[in-house]
């Protein structure tokens, strides 16, 4: 057994270095970690998503980085991650940071991760604030079951494509959005969802002028076309109501659409029993009944 269960186990070959995947605020400088801190002075390299911002929060916390800042961003990442594999299975360790949060979640790393589980270098993480996590948190929605989809389409047809496939979802969704944008991307959810279905706008998360504004799509609509919307925004969407199960005898046509595609019908009735949760015994008999 390791004595020391908090560190991670190795892998990769052993004399490669490491990934280190590391959380930096979302907001409040205050909750960079202490593990932050130490990497970020210790680390062969640093590979930023802005150079500028790393910069500025060193200053901020008082770091003096000491290894080689490599500037990493979608714009490069295709052309630099094999250069950064490579310092990685030379020795090097690197941090990855990106402007606020955990790398690789709607930000850049997930090439590098992918590269170097490919390649069997070990890869670790940080954690730390996310505005994801801190989103779904304050809410006030289920935390229960929940999914993150990210920044919308800016396109408003294929806006609407990918709200048509969340259609039925029934797990809280979180999503991010541009202030200047958060106007049309409510319309469109009251559009494909109605104005009836709960929402919460998170603004500025763990900053001076943070602020959550909850209510239904129809009265946060109204909100942000009468208001100037500033910060950095996370979507907070309640999931799709669970539909009443109804009776066997509503189902009949599901099983007969599914022998129709030559399914057997014990088969059909089984899957169609199990995704509207009805009885198989009852929903059997009323296929036979109606035939």
């Amino acid at each position: 057994m390791d004595p020391n269960p908090s560190t991670p186990p190795e892998s990769g070959p052993a004399t490669a270095g490491r990934i280190v995947l590391a959380a930096t605020p979302i907001g409040n400088t205050g909750d960079a970690s202490a593990r932050l801190v130490e990497l970020l002075g210790t680390a062969d390299i640093v590979a930023a998503e802005d150079t500028r911002r790393l910069h500025r929060l060193v200053q901020s916390l008082g770091v003096t980085v000491a290894g080689r800042v490599i500037s990493y961003h979608e714009h490069n990442e295709a052309a630099k991650t094999a250069e950064l594999l490579d310092q990685v299975r030379a020795g090097s360790t690197l941090v990855m940071v990106t402007d606020a949060g955990m790398p690789s979640v709607s930000d850049p790393g997930f090439r590098l991760v992918q590269g170097a589980v490919a390649a069997g270098l070990t890869v670790t993480a940080v954690p730390g604030p996310s505005a994801v996590l801190t989103a779904l948190a304050l809410s006030g929605l289920p935390t229960d079951r929940f999914c993150f989809e990210g920044f919308l389409p800016r396109k408003a047809g294929e806006r609407a494509s990918r709200l048509a496939d969340l259609a039925g979802e029934q797990r809280t969704m979180v999503f991010f959005e541009a202030p200047h944008r958060l106007e049309a991307m409510l319309r469109a959810l009251r559009e494909r969802f109605g104005p009836d279905r709960p929402v919460a706008v998170c603004r500025e998360l763990t900053k001076t002028y943070e602020e959550v504004i909850r209510g239904t799509l129809g009265e946060l609509l109204a909100w942000a076309e009468s208001t100037e919307i500033r910060g950095e925004i996370a979507v907070v969407l309640g999931g799709a109501p669970e539909q009443a199960a109804g009776t066997p005898e509503d189902h009949v046509a599901a099983v007969n659409e599914l022998v129709a595609q030559g399914i057997r019908l014990k088969e059909a009735v089984a899957a169609v029993a199990e995704d509207v949760r009805v009885s198989k015994r009852e929903l059997y008999s009323a296929v036979l009944a109606a035939r």
